[in-house]
């Protein structure tokens, strides 16, 4: 779906209207909340122990072999979330781009919390964006010098992601930045969350928006805090 001639002449960027859009960044959204959930999980497994967690990486890259190459499911996932991320940035741009030149200069102020949130998720995304850079490159490539010292590449029969976590979280600046990213993935899941219902076409009343908004809010609070026992954990010694 296109704009009309009229919006186009208005200045506003061409592309699909604004409620195909909102669709867009909504399926991916889902998309993108099922995965960091089912990663959330796959994380606290390091509390199992060195050998169910690297077990359960070496599945990852191993899952499904010989029907699919050794790291076959890893990459299929990897090119649709990459394929995500572009569809939901570009529409995440689009709306926003028109929202902007509609509204022209003026501002509003005193807004409320629910509104503030949503005003924040580009700064929320962008953070996520950069950490997402920053994970692959500690935890995934292992480049220095994002990388701790102690990285060892995964090869065809083992994996050492156990003791690559311990080694990359106990860097107090890593576990720092991780933590402050996990606030920011709670505020971006907390909002998305509720947009999802909304831009699927739901019409809830003002109780239901409330009971909606408090799910989303605690989904947020479970995958951030989760994530967060483990730098917590490492950096205390539980794990190590």
């Amino acid at each position: 779906m296109s704009q009309s001639p009229s919006t186009r002449a208005a200045g506003h960027p061409a592309g699909l209207s604004n409620a195909a859009a909102k669709v867009v960044m909504a399926l991916t959204g889902i998309i993108f909340g099922l995965f960091v959930l089912v990663h959330m999980i796959g994380n606290l497994k390091l509390y199992m122990g060195p050998a169910d967690f690297n077990g359960y990486a070496h599945w990852l890259r191993a899952a499904f072999h010989p029907v699919l190459p050794h790291e076959g499911l890893l990459w299929i996932l990897r090119i649709v979330l990459l394929a995500c991320l572009a569809a939901h940035l570009y529409c995440g741009w689009l709306v926003r781009s028109r929202g902007r030149i509609a509204r022209g200069s003026v501002r509003r102020k005193g807004m409320p919390a629910s509104t503030w949130m949503a005003r924040s998720m580009p700064l929320t995304g962008v953070i996520l964006l950069g950490f997402l850079v920053f994970h692959l490159l500690d935890l995934t490539i292992g480049t220095a010098p994002v990388a701790s010292d102690a990285f060892q590449g995964p090869t065809v029969d083992a994996s050492f992601a156990y003791t690559n976590v311990v080694a990359s979280f106990s860097r107090w600046p890593v576990a720092l930045v991780y933590g402050l990213t996990m606030l920011a993935l709670c505020a971006h899941l907390a909002h998305g969350l509720v947009s999802v219902v909304l831009d699927l076409g739901a019409t809830p009343g003002p109780k239901a928006v409330r009971t909606v908004s408090a799910v989303a809010l605690a989904i947020g609070l479970l995958v951030a805090l989760g994530n967060l026992t483990i730098p917590v954990a490492v950096l205390t010694g539980v794990v190590k």
